[in-house]
């Protein structure tokens, strides 16, 4: 639904009314809000001004006798005039940076730290979800003989992710063929989709194409262990420490059960993106358990287009220019990390 045009004084009336609630958590009065706004009017002109905002949908009044504070409609409004505007500060971009120039890690292990990261920057719990796994190529395939009859296997892909499985031979294997059967594999399947691994190659020697085929086995076991996105939660504890921010007792304690159900957050927050959401506000949630919650998002993409999600998640009365800030900075340097 469309939203009524408001003037310039009244936009920015109700600016500072969401920026004063966000600050202190208490109904903003008028008297504060001629103070803050530097309008140069009267507390009885912006009362005024703030009853029209009231019945127009973007403020409401807690009590008779309370000030106001904003409506999801009133964020809404704020969110797509204001908060695009404006980056991190810059200590705390520093703290991204340096996070991804010091780190070394396998991709999973990568994801579950950006997430507790993101969720520092931020003051929120913090989402992020790994790559399609359907997207990803491979990249390299690699044997390594450990024993005569134990070889590891070792293949990156192209999101950033290295699955590894130890292969159990049934005959003895010399570091020749097992070198032979990798630079097979690895001819073969480079470039290739990781989900759709064509059939075992031939080297003509039947002992490497023994190993070849054990190899080639334990990848298409891989891939089809790889057919969900992994999503990383850090931060978990400031939704409990957010208790106040819920409309019901339960409100925190439903929501960290729904982030347990980890195919329905990965499903709501990709199909935000495919709608072009980047921020979703209380009741535009489909779902109850995120009635009181905002969300916000940005894609990232690995190499060869992979893209994951990284995102916060937290109560609506959220500070919105920074929770953009905060997840455009981090979903950029994730996806220059890994590409």
């Amino acid at each position: 639904m469309d939203q009524p045009e408001l003037d310039d004084r009244k936009a920015a009336i109700l600016k500072a009314v969401v920026e004063e609630y966000v600050e202190t958590a208490q109904p903003v009065g008028s008297q504060a809000i001629a103070l803050a706004s530097g309008l140069g009017v009267s507390s009885a002109t912006v009362r005024n001004e703030m009853t029209v905002l009231e019945r127009e949908g973007y403020l409401r009044q807690p009590h008779t006798s309370a000030g106001r504070v904003p409506t999801d409609q009133g964020y809404r409004f704020f969110v797509d005039r204001y908060a695009p505007t404006g980056g991190l500060p810059p200590m705390q971009r520093r703290v991204v940076s340096d996070f991804f120039a010091s780190t070394h890690q396998a991709l999973e292990d990568l994801l579950h730290e950006t997430s507790q990261m993101l969720s520092r920057v931020s003051h929120h719990a913090a989402m992020v979800m790994a790559p399609e796994p359907d997207s990803a190529v491979v990249r390299s395939v690699q044997l390594v003989p450990l024993q005569a009859r134990v070889v590891l296997l070792v293949v990156v892909l192209s999101n950033g992710a290295v699955e590894k499985q130890a292969l159990h031979l049934d005959k003895d294997a010399d570091e020749g063929r097992v070198r032979a059967a990798g630079v097979a594999l690895d001819g073969l399947l480079r470039g290739r989709p990781w989900v759709d691994l064509p059939d075992a190659p031939t080297t003509g020697d039947p002992a490497a194409d023994d190993v070849v085929n054990a190899a080639h086995n334990a990848l298409v076991g891989l891939a089809a262990e790889a057919t969900s996105e992994p999503l990383y939660v850090g931060g978990v504890s400031r939704i409990a420490a957010e208790q106040e921010a819920f409309s019901t007792n339960d409100g925190a304690a439903r929501l960290l059960e729904m982030l347990e159900r980890q195919v329905i957050v990965v499903s709501l927050v990709r199909e935000l993106l495919d709608r072009g959401v980047t921020v979703s506000i209380g009741s535009e949630n489909r779902l109850d358990e995120l009635r009181d919650c905002s969300i916000v998002v940005a894609p990232y993409e690995a190499e060869g287009g992979a893209s994951g999600i990284v995102g916060v998640l937290g109560p609506t009365r959220m500070d919105y220019r920074h929770a953009l800030a905060a997840v455009t900075a981090v979903s950029q340097q994730l996806g220059r990390h890994l590409s």
